[in-house]
């Protein structure tokens, strides 16, 4: 009896072993999300109800994670998401993890995949021209 019940446990794990990912992210791969997640997000809240009429005057953010200029693009991004703190639309969950996640892609992109990302071109104008995603 004891023996079914091992075998029943072991064929009830092995789909889940199998349809487990293999590989963890790489830095790359959790870059290249959080900027696309990043992106779509500040074009959401520049759109939303509670968030149009203080985003209006911020730029539209752009993130390509293989442009040099995105570092200078984030930082001032992030400054000006935090001098969003005059405005009453500042303190919403929406615009704080906004600055909370753009700061921790900066941390991340500088700091823990430093010798990890290559950046291939080197244009700001095009982090100016938004593409959309």
């Amino acid at each position: 009896m004891a023996i079914f019940k091992h075998l029943f446990l072991v064929l009830s794990l092995v789909p889940l072993v199998l349809s487990y990912p293999f590989s963890p992210p790489t830095c790359y791969s959790k870059v290249l999300s959080m900027a696309r997640d990043l992106t779509q997000r500040a074009a959401d809240l520049k759109r939303g109800h509670e968030t149009s009429y203080c985003m209006a005057h911020m730029p539209d953010l752009y993130l390509d994670v293989h442009n040099a200029c995105v570092m200078h693009k984030m930082r001032t991004y992030i400054s000006l998401v935090e001098g969003l703190r005059e405005r009453r639309c500042a303190y919403t969950r929406e615009v704080m993890k906004l600055g909370y996640t753009l700061r921790q892609l900066f941390i991340f992109m500088s700091e823990k995949c430093h010798g990890d990302l290559v950046f291939t071109i080197y244009d700001c104008a095009v982090l100016e021209r938004y593409p959309g995603y």
